[in-house]
């Protein structure tokens, strides 16, 4: 693999994004194979950079993004942010954190409003801040081997990088059954689920992406189609269980949702019910409200509602939700976090909508400038 144009890495990034341009396509690797290609504020910053070049270059009429896995090309996507630097970011009170949020939301944005073709190849580990680079994509391809969610209830967080704009947008209820459970699907669930365009073998990714760089395509979209006429064909299907997951995730409040499942007494509801469990009872009110709203929203207004939000999961340093999640999965792994509370049902309605308020002004807003 050739590095390409890597004049905008800062000292020490050991080219964790690789920028190049060949034939007429712009191609990003994410280049941190041991951490699953989580993403740093580096990271992040190299993205928007590599965008930005190849927005301006003539010669580019489609960017192409994948992960490299610990064998090569492919193998995993991106598995989210650096939770690590979470954790430790947040009990410093170091700014980069918030800096961290402000422009990773910025560059999902950026993404999502880019003005050339930008194809995902999602294969792998595809969770967190790996949705946030991809959902925005013009073509979103999976594989038989991607492992897609967003589980960040999990660890005291909320589906951020406008998770509550794509997931209030999948159909049904869908998008409150994955984002309050974190419930990992594979390639074709997140076609029939509306995160994923169409899916193509991981043995023919080498191949489809070295034809992507040698073809002498007349225009993006000439890119776009070849690509669709490569997705492999699937009969007409539902996401499974579909319609017991509108039943119980339509309704009004986090404890209904989770009584339902009890009532419902099958294989799909016992694991759901066992994840939701699992999570932050806070953050699953949280979570339950964010979707909502931001079914009305349009992206800008929802990530600045989401930049609001992860200002408060991280405020408050030690006695963070998040800071105490990402311990117990990540620091101490013991998998044990103390949540504030034990169960869904000690949830105060007075708690949650406390999240929602903003720090700051609209005009001081650190993505005010985003429409």
């Amino acid at each position: 693999m050739s590095d390409g144009n890597l004049n905008s890495a800062p000292a020490g990034s050991d080219n964790l994004v690789i920028q190049e341009v060949l034939g007429r396509v712009g191609c990003i690797t994410i280049n941190r194979p041991r951490a699953l290609n989580a993403l740093t504020l580096d990271m992040v910053r190299l993205l928007t950079q590599a965008l930005l070049d190849f927005q301006n270059d003539s010669q580019v009429l489609a960017v192409l993004v994948r992960g490299h896995g610990k064998e090569g090309p492919f193998g995993h996507f991106c598995a989210g942010g650096d939770i690590r630097f979470f954790h430790q970011a947040a009990l410093a009170g170091d700014s980069s954190l918030g800096d961290f949020f402000t422009e990773e939301y910025a560059l999902n944005h950026l993404i999502h409003t880019y003005t050339k073709p930008y194809i995902a190849f999602m294969d792998g580990v595809v969770m967190g801040g790996g949705m946030g680079i991809s959902q925005g994509a013009s073509v979103r391809i999976v594989t038989e081997k991607t492992q897609m969610a967003m589980p960040e209830t999990h660890i005291g967080l909320f589906p951020d990088v406008g998770g509550g704009y794509f997931l209030s947008r999948c159909p049904g209820y869908l998008g409150e059954y994955l984002g309050l459970t974190g419930q990992k699907i594979n390639g074709h669930q997140a076609i029939l689920a509306g995160l994923a365009d169409g899916l193509i073998e991981t043995q023919r990714l080498a191949l489809i992406w070295k034809t992507l760089l040698s073809t002498p395509f007349e225009s993006g979209e000439a890119v776009e189609r070849w690509l669709q006429s490569q997705f492999t064909k699937f009969e007409p299907a539902q996401f499974p269980d579909k319609a017991a997951i509108d039943k119980c995730f339509s309704l009004a409040s986090p404890l209904e949702i989770s009584l339902a499942l009890e009532q419902e007494n099958t294989k799909w509801a016992t694991e759901a019910l066992a994840s939701l469990n699992k999570a932050s009872p806070l953050m699953v009110h949280v979570v339950l409200a964010q979707i909502r709203k931001a079914r009305s929203m349009g992206l800008a207004d929802d990530l600045r509602m989401e930049r609001d939000l992860v200002h408060h999961c991280f405020h408050l340093r030690a006695s963070s939700e998040t800071v105490e999640g990402i311990r117990a999965l990540a620091i101490d792994k013991d998998h044990h976090p103390k949540w504030s509370h034990a169960n869904l049902s000690q949830v105060e309605p007075d708690e949650w909508p406390l999240f929602f308020q903003s720090p700051w002004t609209p005009e001081n807003h650190p993505l005010r400038h985003l429409v």
